[in-house]
């Protein structure tokens, strides 16, 4: 007699007795086929494990119980129950209240469908995996692991959010804040920006590359004391070759993510300036063996952007995208194109080319000047990251001179209260403080 099909559906981000409970239960009706979550799945409903792909699945294989671990492309059990056409489904029972109740309507008219029973058993109460995974994540995610988070971001999300932080309390902010869409979609920020223009202007500094690296760092440092998503560093022209092959290996030892690079030479000046001030883009050639220093210098965890400032010197597309050819061959894992336009024209022009040519390399946009340009047009035209560059500090600058304003104008801080966090709110904010 042929053996019946029971599927159930996991993404083992950390494996716990609620697990091993449900495989206990769903081998007693049959051969269990594991549909495993992917990377992408789960990052279309909550937090990317720590464990990718790969790793889940081989700890998947090796639990008593499991004949077959496939690939659950989509967080909708449906597309895979459509396929395998089990004899039965097991789930726990949580699922009839919260964000999930609309899945189980949908996966029992797909049962339905395919003449399956669904089998519901008690959840396992006192354990959550997400619980377990914050707790992970806050005191026992070590440089490596912050590191390669970014890639796994780029492959599983159509698009990666990354917000300016110019300190600890900003990237706790930009941590910990998301919005729920009318789907039940939660939107976070995916990870953190830091930025020399943001990081000098804190410091009363002009933004001229004047900051020393070290202290720069040493503000990264402490954010990562008190967060857990990624970083891409701002690092300008990156100094001369020499200097960026040292300072290379301490961002890659710090797990830091990502670099991005400009291709001009001289004395920085702010590229939103454009053409109104001198600003020379670097030569090809020395930019490219530039970027082969740093890939030769530093591991392969550590992303270098090529950002190109052809459009902002009103230069052609066509010297952008020979640039990126030069900068891709040369090892760069990603390309930024700049623009100081309003209108997205050339950006989007640039992008439909160089993802023709290079489909799988990662593309960022920084569209602080097109700011009309919704998050949804930059994924149609390729982008894989977008960074909000500096609104973290331009939103706290005028929130605190109205504050001083005020105080000076009525005499008094009692008119600004409704405006401000409370006290009650800024001793509960960071734990510890009570």
């Amino acid at each position: 007699m042929k053996k019946k099909i029971v599927y159930i559906s996991l993404s083992i981000d950390i494996l716990h007795h609620g697990h091993i409970n449900l495989i206990n239960h769903a081998k007693k009706f049959g051969s269990i086929t594991a549909g495993l979550l992917t990377d992408k799945a789960i990052a279309s409903n909550k937090r990317l494990p720590l464990l990718n792909y790969d790793q889940r699945k081989k700890i998947l294989q090796s639990i008593d119980g499991i004949d077959k671990v496939v690939e659950q492309k989509e967080w909708d059990y449906s597309p895979n129950l459509l396929k395998i056409k089990p004899d039965y489904m097991v789930h726990g029972d949580d699922w009839k209240q919260g964000r999930d109740k609309d899945l189980r309507k949908k996966t029992l008219i797909t049962l339905k469908k395919i003449a399956a029973k669904i089998i519901e058993i008690p959840h396992t109460k006192n354990i959550s995996s997400s619980n377990m995974k914050s707790i992970m994540y806050e005191q026992g995610l070590i440089p490596s692991n912050r590191q390669n988070l970014l890639k796994r971001l780029i492959d599983a999300n159509d698009v990666c959010r990354i917000l300016e932080t110019h300190s600890p309390l900003s990237a706790i902010i930009a941590e910990k804040v998301f919005y729920k869409n009318k789907y039940g979609r939660k939107i976070e920020f995916d990870g953190f920006w830091s930025s020399s223009l943001t990081d000098s202007t804190l410091r009363g500094k002009p933004d001229i590359e004047v900051l020393d690296l070290n202290q720069r760092l040493s503000n990264i440092n402490d954010i990562f004391d008190v967060t857990t998503k990624p970083l891409i560093i701002d690092i300008d022209t990156g100094g001369k070759t020499e200097h960026f092959e040292i300072n290379i290996k301490t961002i890659d030892r710090m797990g830091i993510s990502a670099v991005i690079m400009e291709d001009k030479k001289g004395l920085k000046k702010n590229s939103l300036f454009g053409t109104e001030v001198k600003q020379e883009q670097e030569n090809t050639k020395e930019f490219s063996k530039k970027i082969h220093a740093g890939k030769k210098s530093s591991s392969s965890n550590l992303m270098i952007i090529a950002r190109i400032e052809s459009l902002i010197l009103n230069k052609p597309i066509a010297d952008a995208l020979r640039r990126a050819d030069s900068y891709i061959d040369s090892g760069a894992d990603g390309i930024m194109i700049h623009s100081k336009d309003k209108d997205p024209k050339k950006v989007f022009a640039f992008a439909q080319k160089f993802k023709k040519n290079y489909p799988k390399i990662p593309l960022v946009a920084v569209p602080s000047s097109f700011n009309i340009v919704k998050e949804k047009q930059l994924i149609d035209h390729g982008f894989n990251i977008v960074i909000y560059a500096n609104h973290m500090l331009r939103a706290s600058y005028p929130a605190m001179r109205k504050t001083a304003l005020d105080i000076l104008k009525y005499g008094r801080s009692h008119e600004i209260d409704r405006s401000l966090l409370s006290i009650k709110e800024i001793l509960e904010l960071i734990p510890g403080t009570k």
